[in-house]
């Protein structure tokens, strides 16, 4: 009896069918509120590496109309794997990451895009201007988007992460609907030149710039950020307050990565998604 019972156990496991993953626990939830809601890794295999994100959404929509890629500040690499049953991933400080849950209702599914994972060594500011770069993001968002039913996508970067989103959109004009870049770096560093070198008119036609006016960071300067948006003719939104911070100039949660006043920067991003202007003041 006990060999039949062991038998079926496992056939029940063979044709058992496989699931998401998952990463919500009432202990992981209560560390990070974003786990209250359905999560899970979604990945594409690519020619020998894989490309992964990081999908959140509300548990009851069968269809989105809004898809949000989000892309993180530096390092980028975010590296999403499974872990004991569950997803784990680094960055989880990161403004977009950690702020994920604020742009979730019935009809937004936010998608964190993780580096592809022959890159987690590097991910260097100049690959990610590659043509590769851009198939890469674009297998990943079409396959997440035809799993989820998403009707179309807005790329959002922060920091660092507004050079990966500003080329993933420039690649992908046809995906990339809108374009948001928050924080950005605007000069060149030790990691590579930033946004210093693009091509203002390589920019989407739906492009928002976001910066806070105190932005501590020397290489993400209010005054560029008012600059770019000039020069492009694309339209700035600036935050303003929060608080209080920590850590170095250039981390995520100084003003630099909108602490205190993240809610009110996803607010504000989100209304540019849905109707194609600032909020009001």
């Amino acid at each position: 009896m006990r060999q039949l019972s062991n038998a079926l156990l496992l056939l029940a496991a063979l044709f058992l069918p496989a699931l998401p993953s998952l990463a919500q626990t009432s202990s992981t939830a209560a560390n990070d509120p974003n786990l209250e809601f359905p999560t899970r890794m979604h990945t594409v295999a690519r020619e020998g590496y894989t490309i992964s994100a990081l999908v959140t959404h509300h548990g009851t929509p069968q269809a989105f109309r809004h898809g949000v890629a989000l892309f993180a500040g530096h390092p980028g690499i975010l590296k999403l794997r499974e872990e004991d049953g569950a997803v784990r991933f680094d960055l989880r400080g990161n403004f977009l990451v950690r702020s994920r849950r604020q742009w979730l209702d019935e009809d937004i599914l936010v998608a964190v895009v993780d580096a592809p994972s022959d890159q987690w060594a590097s991910f260097s500011q100049q690959w990610r201007e590659t043509p590769r770069y851009g198939a890469d993001v674009a297998a990943l968002l079409t396959d997440i988007g035809a799993r989820y039913k998403v009707a179309d996508w807005s790329f959002v970067g922060t920091s660092e992460g507004s050079i990966s989103a500003f080329h993933a959109a420039r690649m992908n004009p046809a995906l990339a609907r809108r374009l948001i870049l928050t924080a950005s770096v605007f000069s060149p560093s030790r990691n590579g030149p930033g946004l210093s070198g693009v091509e203002l008119a390589a920019l989407p036609a739906a492009t928002l710039w976001v910066h806070h006016e105190d932005d501590p960071c020397r290489y993400t300067a209010y005054r560029d950020a008012q600059d770019f948006a000039a020069k492009s003719g694309k339209p700035l939104l600036t935050l303003r307050g929060g608080g209080p911070g920590r850590g170095g100039a250039c981390e995520a949660y100084t003003a630099h990565g909108f602490v205190g006043v993240e809610r009110e920067a996803v607010r504000g991003m989100l209304h540019w998604i849905r109707n194609g202007e600032l909020p009001p003041r």
